[in-house]
């Protein structure tokens, strides 16, 4: 089983520091937009509430495709924590805008 220690590989193999800043720095800035993508549910929450129900389909897709990238996240060899963590709003955001859509 591979542990991700968050360490690069050195000598040889080793990974120029420029990349690796770049990937932490990609990583980042991919967590991040994934959950303001999912925190953009907020209106529609909204209107839902508001009597003005949204689609179903879209925010149940959404939830479905963030289920299945939090579960690949987790089930890795190494828990890959950006996506685990990127992916979970999008799970409740995603529920909660489909139960909205029914009790408005």
């Amino acid at each position: 089983m591979r542990i991700d220690t968050s360490e690069y590989p050195t000598g040889e193999n080793a990974i120029p520091e420029k990349r690796v800043k770049r990937l932490k720095l990609l990583s980042k800035a991919a967590t991040f937009t994934c959950i303001a993508m999912y925190v953009s549910y907020i209106p529609q929450i909204i209107s839902n509430f508001s009597g003005h129900p949204v689609g179903v389909l879209q925010p149940l897709v959404a939830m479905i495709n963030a289920s299945f990238w939090a579960g690949y996240g987790w089930t890795k060899t190494y828990k890959d924590w950006p996506i685990i963590i990127s992916n979970v709003p999008g799970i409740l955001f995603g529920l909660f805008t489909v139960i909205t859509i029914y009790i408005h």
